[in-house]
């Protein structure tokens, strides 16, 4: 009997900058999400995802390379009917999750995403905030096992580095990153030194890292 490569290729993801995100999966699938910085856009995306419509959060012309089943799921497909909607696409199972909260982002047009990524008989788990401020779903990820959390921590268009370690410290992922950090960079080292939640990680701008599940199931 031959192994399937894929069984010993680990997902890995690459920070692009801002709120972009692009995560290759073991199968060698591409997922983007809210693509605008950075560079890491030439592989053809499989699956690309968008929080809400600001012009930071969707610049899909960025995305020239699709392949023919390519799946486009925005904010208005994830929040269909006022619900929060789940999608299977096979190599990666998404769920929509509340987002918003306040001035400038409405919990009507927003949403966040949690991501589950096959790995063996575990699944690695991430959750995007997209734009946000605390919202009472983020009580719901505690239960989720979330691995990796990507929290927006601007202070000027969402939450700050405060509220947003509060809101890691509730939420309980094995790693918590922050992104979303600056209103004029995609990436500012020492705001991102100042985030001070429990189990911390910092991604720079460019920066690849490989997933791994958690050690038990």
């Amino acid at each position: 009997m031959t192994s399937d490569p894929a069984e010993k290729r680990k997902p890995r993801l690459l920070y692009q900058g801002q709120a972009s995100i692009r995560i290759i999966t073991r199968e060698d699938r591409v997922i983007y999400i809210d693509p605008y910085a950075g560079e890491g856009y030439d592989r053809p995306a499989d699956l690309i995802l968008m929080t809400h419509g600001h012009y930071d959060h969707c610049g899909i012309d960025r995305i020239q390379k699709r392949n023919q089943d390519c799946r486009i799921i925005s904010w208005k497909e994830a929040l269909a009917g006022g619900r929060y909607q789940s999608f299977d696409c096979g190599f990666v199972r998404v769920q929509a999750v509340e987002a918003g909260g306040n001035p400038l982002h409405s919990r009507k047009r927003c949403v966040g995403y949690v991501l589950e990524l096959p790995a063996g008989d575990r699944q690695i788990r991430i959750y995007v905030s997209g734009d946000t401020s605390r919202v009472p779903g983020m009580q719901q990820l505690a239960a989720r096992s979330i691995d990796y959390a990507f929290l927006c921590c601007d202070g000027v268009y969402n939450m700050g580095l405060q509220e947003a370690s509060e809101c890691a410290a509730l939420i309980g992922a094995r790693h918590n990153i922050p992104y979303h950090m600056s209103a004029h960079r995609i990436f500012d080292q020492q705001i991102a030194e100042q985030f001070a939640a429990p189990n911390r990680l910092i991604l720079a701008a460019g920066e690849e890292t490989e997933l791994e599940p958690a050690s038990e199931p």
